[in-house]
């Protein structure tokens, strides 16, 4: 079957680099070379200095993977799969999956988590993240009825993109019951986890938790270094690690050797840039919170519970799309509504990740003075 176009990555491949202000990034103030080469240690810089551009091992640098690894409770070095992001999900759903299967996808997310699967003629079926009084909400008895002999895989995304909603540990705990009561693998996107408001509430990875496991994590939101293209994949289960190498001989085939030299920099410093990432984060939250509540009668504000995104509601004139069409037009300021990510109700994503978000909230109330 062929693939549908990636909305939200045509979107900003249009306007991402000649708009002025990004008011929906999803990533964090992206590091400088010179800002992780000064965190690295005097072995890691020597490994820098003296790289050698040759091929890479396709699993990823030992190092690297034992620095992943030390950031889960139950997974090894050998249990960890170095691949891009995007790449990663692409080379999950083509070993696992085949025509007929059903894939549950919790929605809305990032489209390539169920885009994929449908276009390998897989039954993708939608467990939708609901608007509540609290923010988001899920309903764990929609996800048992949706279950049937025919599912395969269960896609979750937490905290999720767009909407920022991170379930309670006993909800993760009963979805993965059910999820083994039935048999069904779950890939769970975790690339915005380390960014919980409150660490209380993190998570634990599902690779760590449940034999069937299967986690996506990388560089690019959490460590807000998506320039080095380094992800990984985590799983407990066996089998699957050859199936992803095998395949990944028709992809990458491994991995650029520069970034993961970074890579590895990056995560022996894992807790001082995520500190840093989150201060940038609490900051706008609180700007964007005094902002939206100055126009309450435009926008529902709807603070996230973890990640660097939002997913507040537009309640002015015209559709969403309309009004973030006519922003970019007047102001300069790219707004994604959620339309991008099939969600109607007139809800539109913002990035809480950028420094120069003041700038960009300060353009849209010009805007907004000026309409």
């Amino acid at each position: 079957m062929p693939i549908t176009p990636f909305k939200l990555e045509r979107y900003y491949a249009k306007y991402e680099f000649t708009t002025r202000y990004m008011l929906s990034s999803s990533d964090c103030e992206g590091l400088t070379l010179n800002e992780l080469l000064g965190m690295a240690s005097k072995e890691s810089l020597s490994r820098w200095q003296n790289l050698k551009l040759g091929y890479t091992e396709s699993q990823g640098h030992p190092l690297l993977r034992q620095e992943i690894a030390n950031l889960y409770k139950n997974i090894s070095a050998d249990q960890t799969l170095v691949a891009v992001p995007e790449e990663a999900i692409y080379v999950v759903m083509q070993t696992l999956l085949r025509p007929g299967d059903q894939v549950i996808s919790i929605t809305p997310t990032y489209q390539s988590l169920h885009e994929i699967a449908r276009s390998l003629g897989c039954q993708v079926v939608p467990w939708q993240i609901r608007p509540a009084a609290s923010g988001w909400a899920i309903d764990i008895k929609k996800l048992e009825k949706l279950m049937t002999p025919q599912t395969r895989l269960l896609v979750i995304n937490f905290p999720n993109n767009p909407t920022g909603f991170l379930p309670e540990r006993a909800q993760l705990d009963a979805i993965l019951a059910i999820a083994a009561k039935h048999g069904v693998y779950v890939f769970s996107d975790e690339m915005y986890r380390l960014l919980e408001l409150d660490p209380a509430t993190r998570l634990p990875s599902v690779s760590d938790v449940y034999e069937k496991g299967i986690s996506l994590s990388g560089l690019s939101k959490s460590f807000a270094l998506p320039g080095l293209r380094i992800g990984w994949l985590t799983t407990r289960s066996e089998g699957l690690m050859q199936d992803w190498l095998t395949f990944k001989d028709y992809t990458t085939i491994c991995n650029s050797a520069p970034s993961e030299i970074l890579a590895i920099i990056a995560l022996q410093n894992h807790e001082r840039i995520v500190a840093r990432n989150l201060e940038i984060i609490r900051r706008n939250i609180r700007l964007a919170g005094e902002f939206f509540e100055k126009h309450s009668r435009l926008v529902a504000w709807n603070p996230p519970q973890a990640g660097s995104i939002a997913f507040p509601k537009w309640l002015g004139a015209g559709s969403v799309d309309e009004f973030c069409r006519d922003v970019l037009e007047k102001c300069g300021v790219l707004i994604v509504p959620g339309t991008i990510f099939d969600v109607s109700g007139g809800y539109f994503r913002v990035g809480l990740g950028r420094e120069n978000f003041p700038q960009a909230l300060n353009q849209l109330g010009e805007y907004w003075r000026g309409a």
